[in-house]
């Protein structure tokens, strides 16, 4: 163990005695808004030798299971904001994001979904091309060849994963790996940087397999096979590159073991670059000091250890922040009701706490997001988890939250990224002495005790620093900041740059990541500033104050829009009958470019080829989706996961499905034609409305059929009814769903009605099979004459539009993935309501529920409703849903009559209705009620019959823009039920 380090602050709270062991500073239990903070940033604590564990390498993202799906479609569909978004999160001086990490699909659901296998058999050549995350990291070092990239896998695909299990498997996990890695290679003209040969999350690490596989690459000689498809001349390179693929293991999540046996074991020191675990600030303490079961991380990366040699140590999976940031500070979290901004548990200050205290508890110095970026449909596990949500690629809607400008506080105002051979690239180093975090827990933490939390970054000539500071807490905080032995030059003005919510008043973005202050030293040669609640600051020496990047503000967000195409499936046009089609030709797709050659050039590749023939807007759960040629010659979707390739380790246990289309489709027909190339069977599978869950049984209304003919229609996993047609090798399946009638067709006839007393309103498409290959083709959906096909637009309950009034608990932190960013707002209080804006004909009010609620309702002003009733509803769902109101702009009012509401989000129903619809219903119940006199009833009854009868009579003209067959039906019931509350002034009801 090297010498101990000189303490670099001091609190002036306490006379508590501090010390530094091994790069680790015991701080004072408590702290109050009175003390200061002292740093010392001291020139002797930056060390510029050691290039491994205290050179800051900033973020990286982790592309796995999905949640990188979609991208390649935006890529597509607007490849202007997707290099827009290449070069926001990779791009210039100070990229935010260093490092691509690739978790290998296997083609199961490991988290979110699936990716593909790369190598579904032994035989098959690799294709990196299918998996998004290769093809990501390709991209990405277009705008910087530097970026790193590393993979791991977590499930094996069944070729491999039968070997392994036997103990012989050691060759084909290689051959696995090697022929993905080149063929990345071949492809991208990158070699990958690291490999962790282990399996993702383990608790057991394998250190033999560990050194086995370095072993076998650097002793590895062949790279003349045709299967890797190196040219001749580029095979020499190829060697070398790949002979220095560094290793990164563990990749632990609730353990810490692999740190001990880095250090008790000289070879696997030797062999191993990097050690990352997951979810977990803290480092290990068990044993005396100085023994290999003490502070080992640490360790490991100041190269206070036996050998004298720094590692780096990574916090290898990391969450992104929970929700949107825009959304959740209007919650009511904080001390006696009030908002904790941008802060709180699991928020953008959350983020910015797990990176410092992860530096201070263990010198991590590079935090991977688990994702970055949110490229899935909502619904799935971990839903609303990232820094970017790119879910919408019809629409080029991306959304950039707050987390992003937090995260620039540590990335923008220090030269980050991984030091260079000869130790002159710059890289700042992170500094122990002068980096401290007292904030509570490991995981999701809490700042809100007030104690410090700040981390150091200092170029390692000593010519310039930066200090993070985050305060968590409702109380401002002062730090006083003192550098020695430093060479700053002539001017040692330190800039303040701020993040945090904005003031009353102000735009959302008002504070974001805004020069606040330039000070000087003062007294004692101190830089003092006191860091307001709930912010993150940078004070830099650096001169950033006329710097246009680090100025620069995020994209806009654009629209949500639905998916709503012509019969190609490529065209926004929301005037013809179809929704959605896809023949899985895309003849009506361009060509796409592809980052290429390390990222020196783009080339532009055919479609499908660009993609590794993955289907557009589909994201799988489970199995291999992919389009190929049938025996005709045309391109069919094909789900190729047999029994031969089975799933056999996957997290989450499906049969294949996969999922396309919008959350806000409400009403239409879906078909797809089915096939069974597989002589030893098969099950096709199509559902709707599915919002949420990652199982064909997650789409609301479900149909499935085998070869035989046998047919079963499934109401989410409950079978409802099933019958038998005539067995084919295909069949075109439809289902058609309007309201809360579901009809299933199957070759055009109509096999089953069910009428549904609580039905599921909204949600996309599913398909599905089971492990046979299985073909599908013609996707097509399609509008309903007379019926609303979806809803236009979703407003979150914690969107700033929506007001309440009355008593209120609104959660953001630590919310369930179901609910829509992670937030509900909850009342329980007679008289408390809430009032949402709106633009349609009606509106739906979505949240897990018990259905105790009670309404009365207000539209503009007017009751409508007294005393409606909610429904028990799981989450996603319509608790209370309104219809036939004029298509327009309107204000709704609830207000809680009894009960209790779980508001999760608001969807505005959509005015696009084909064709007139018959407003006979209506009509008959206005001739049934006659002509009441209002002198004959009390005032209070009165006036909700006289909404009531308004509302009918306008829409029985005929003439109600956007009225549709529910609608009707609402309409009538309404004028009915309002008719029945009637109440003459003698107190008898109306007859």
């Amino acid at each position: 163990m090297g010498p101990q380090r000189r303490l670099g602050w001091m609190s002036l709270a306490a006379a508590t005695t501090i010390a530094l062991a091994a790069g680790v500073i015991t701080a004072p239990a408590a702290h109050t808004a009175d003390d200061p903070v002292e740093v010392v940033v001291n020139g002797d604590d930056v060390r510029a030798d050691n290039v491994n564990g205290l050179t800051y390498k900033g973020l990286g993202v982790l592309s796995c299971n999905s949640t990188s799906n979609l991208l390649m479609d935006y890529k597509a569909e607007h490849p202007g904001r997707y290099w827009e978004l290449i070069r926001v999160l990779f791009g210039g001086k100070n990229p935010l994001i260093n490092h691509v990490k690739v978790e290998m699909g296997s083609d199961t659901n490991t988290s979110t979904g699936s990716d593909p296998a790369t190598m579904r058999t032994a035989d098959e050549l690799a294709d990196a091309s299918r998996s998004p995350g290769f093809q990501l990291a390709a991209d990405a070092k277009t705008v910087n060849p530097k970026l790193k990239v590393s993979i791991l896998r977590w499930v094996m695909p069944r070729w491999v994963q039968t070997e392994w299990n036997k103990g012989t498997g050691s060759d084909e996990m290689y051959k696995w790996y090697k022929e993905t890695i080149l063929d990345a290679y071949e492809k991208y003209g990158y070699m990958v940087d690291y490999v962790n040969p282990d399996t993702n999350e383990t608790h057991d690490p394998d250190e033999a397999f560990i050194k086995w596989y370095k072993k076998a690459i650097l002793a590895d000689t062949d790279f003349a096979d045709p299967r890797y498809g190196i040219p001749a001349k580029k095979r020499e390179q190829a060697e070398k590159a790949y002979r220095s693929i560094k290793i990164i293991a563990a990749d632990e999540n609730t353990t810490h073991n692999f740190g001990p046996s880095m250090l008790s074991d000289a070879e696997l020191f030797g062999m191993v670059d990097a050690v990352g675990y997951h979810y977990n600030t803290d480092d290990r303490h068990d044993g005396p000091a100085g023994s290999d079961t003490h502070l080992p991380y640490t360790r490991l990366a100041t190269g206070e250890n036996k050998y004298n040699e720094d590692k780096e140590v990574w916090y290898s999976e990391g969450v992104g922040s929970f929700g949107y940031t825009d959304y959740r500070v209007n919650n009511t979290e904080g001390p006696n009701g009030t908002s904790t901004g941008i802060g709180g548990v699991q928020s953008a200050l959350d983020l910015a706490n797990r990176s410092v205290k992860g530096y201070a508890n263990s010198k991590r110095t590079h935090y991977v997001f688990q994702p970055a970026i949110g490229s899935f449909y909502e619904g799935a596990q971990y839903s609303h988890k990232e820094l970017v949500s790119a879910r919408d690629p019809w629409s080029g809607h991306l959304h950039y939250d707050a987390a992003f400008y937090v995260m620039q506080h540590f990335t923008q105002f220090a030269k980050t990224g991984w030091e260079n051979d000869t130790n002159t690239a710059g890289i700042w180093r992170t500094v122990p002495e002068a980096s401290y975090s007292g904030v509570s827990g490991t995981e999701n933490l809490d700042g809100s005790n007030g104690a410090p939390s700040y981390m150091t970054l200092a170029d390692p000539r000593k010519k310039d620093f930066s200090t993070i500071v985050v305060n968590d807490s409702d109380q401002p905080k002062t730090y006083r900041i003192k550098a020695e032995n430093m060479r700053l030059g002539s001017d040692p003005t330190m800039e303040i740059w701020e993040t945090r919510a904005p003031d009353a008043g102000r735009p959302y973005d008002a504070n974001f990541k805004h020069l606040v202050d330039e000070i000087r030293p003062g007294g004692a040669g101190y830089y003092t500033y006191t860091v307001k609640p709930r912010s993150i600051v940078t004070l830099t020496t650096l001169d950033k104050s006329h710097d246009r990047a680090t100025k620069q503000r995020l994209p806009e967000s654009w629209d949500r829009t639905v998916l709503d195409t012509d019969a190609t499936g490529k065209k926004h046009n929301t005037r013809d009958k179809v929704l959605y089609a896809d023949d899985f030709g895309y003849e009506e797709e361009g060509r796409v470019q592809v980052g290429t050659g390390n990222g020196a050039h783009k080339t532009s590749q055919p479609y499908l080829r660009s993609r590794g023939n993955q289907p557009r807007y589909m994201v799988d759960q489970t199995g291999a989706w992919e389009v190929g040629e049938d025996a005709n010659g045309d391109n069919v979707l094909y789900q190729y996961m047999d029994q031969s390739m089975k799933d056999t380790g996957a997290w989450n246990r499906h049969t294949p499905n996969t999922t396309v289309g919008d959350f806000r489709w409400e009403n239409y027909r879906a078909t797809v034609d089915v096939s069974f190339p597989d002589p030893a069977g098969g099950l096709a599978s199509l559902g709707v409305r599915q919002q949420k869950g990652m199982a064909i049984s997650d789409a609301a209304y479900n149909v499935r059929i085998a070869p035989t003919g046998a047919w079963t229609f499934y109401e989410y996993g409950t079978a409802v009814k099933s019958g038998t047609v005539a067995a084919s090798d295909g069949y075109r399946l439809a289902i058609e769903a309007k309201g809360a009638t579901i009809t299933t067709y199957i070759d055009g006839k109509a096999v089953s009605t069910y009428q549904d007393p609580t039905p599921q309103t909204e949600g996309r498409v599913k398909l599905g099979s089971d492990f046979h290959k299985t073909a599908f083709d013609n996707l097509k959906v399609e509008k309903i004459a007379g019926y609303t096909p979806y809803a236009r637009a979703q407003l979150d309950n914690m969107d700033s539009s929506v007001a309440y009034a009355g008593t209120w608990s609104r959660k953001a932190s630590l919310g369930d993935a179901m609910d829509w960013y992670r937030s509900t707002s909850t009342g329980t209080t007679a008289g408390s309501s809430f009032t949402v804006p709106f633009t349609g004909t009606g509106i739906d009010v979505i949240g897990g529920n018990d259905g105790t609620a009670v309404l009365d309702v207000y539209v503009d002003g007017r009751l409508i409703a007294r005393d409606a009733k909610t429904a028990a509803t799981g989450k996603r769902l319509a608790t209370y849903a309104l219809r036939g109101l004029p298509d327009g702009a309107h204000t709704a009012r609830f207000v809680l009559k009894s009960g209790k509401i779980v508001l999760d989000a608001f969807n505005a129903i959509s005015g696009d209705v084909d064709r007139t619809v018959d407003t006979t219903p209506i009509r008959d119940a206005l001739e049934k009620i006659g002509r009441p006199e209002q002198a004959d009833y009390t005032a209070d009854s009165w006036a909700l019959f006289a909404s009531a009868s308004s509302a009918a009579k306008a829409a029985a003209s005929g003439r109600q823009k956007g009225l549709d067959a529910i609608g009707v039906e609402q309409i009538t019931d309404r004028l009915e039920e309002a008719h029945d509350r009637l109440v003459r002034k003698d107190g008898t009801a109306a007859q």
